[in-house]
């Protein structure tokens, strides 16, 4: 049997989903949660569960939150967004956020019960135009990634300089050569930038200095 649950502050959306699982012999629905606060007090009852179908947009905690918190707690349960947001930022903050799987509510109960099995069996399913999507977000990196970071960065006028040579493509030797400064300075240079951008490579330091309009 398959234990799932259902979370959504929409009570029409929970019968809907609840109905087309009610078509299955080997779906369970344990128990249904308006948001993720009450969802994880439900869980620290019972979190003998398989699945959460997760909405997205909720009150108190919503359901990308949610799945960061219960991931961290009960790793062991699969979590598949069922939501009607297809934008590109809510698929790549849950997925950063450890979902398993992201479904649009308009999904059929067919496939929504392929999706699940699919999951359980170490898939990760999604609706076709969200796997799209996601693929694209792999191959063109995303400006929205840095939209809630704070913009309060500043870098000094040398830094400055340095990441513009990095834009270029040029390497560190030239970059000195080009500064007249030494290969050391360089580096140490865009350790600084790294650390004040909270980056991890050129390419994002490139990204977010030209979101926070310090290039």
């Amino acid at each position: 049997m398959i234990r799932i649950v259902l979370v959504d502050d929409n009570r029409l959306m929970q019968q809907t989903v609840a109905e087309k699982l009610s078509f299955f012999d080997d779906i369970n629905c344990k128990f249904k949660a308006d948001n993720g606060f009450v969802l994880l007090e439900r869980l620290i009852e019972n979190h003998n569960v398989d699945m959460i179908l997760m909405d997205i947009e909720m009150p108190k905690m919503n359901g990308i939150e949610a799945t960061a918190l219960v991931k961290s707690k009960y790793p062991h349960i699969k979590i598949v967004m069922l939501t009607v947001f297809d934008n590109d930022e809510n698929i790549f903050k849950a997925i950063k956020a450890g979902a398993d799987g992201y479904l649009l509510k308009d999904i059929s109960p067919d496939d929504l019960y392929r999706s699940i099995t699919e999951t359980l069996n170490g898939g990760a399913s999604m609706t076709p135009s969200i796997a799209l999507k996601t693929l694209r977000m792999f191959r063109e990196p995303l400006d929205f990634v840095y939209v809630n970071e704070s913009t309060d960065i500043t870098l000094t006028s040398r830094e400055t300089e340095v990441l513009i040579q990095l834009t270029t493509g040029i390497t560190y030797d030239q970059i000195a050569d080009n500064l007249n400064i030494s290969y050391g300075t360089v580096r140490k240079h865009i350790e600084n930038i790294y650390t004040k951008l909270q980056v991890c490579n050129k390419l994002e330091a490139i990204q977010k200095a030209k979101y926070n309009k310090l290039i």
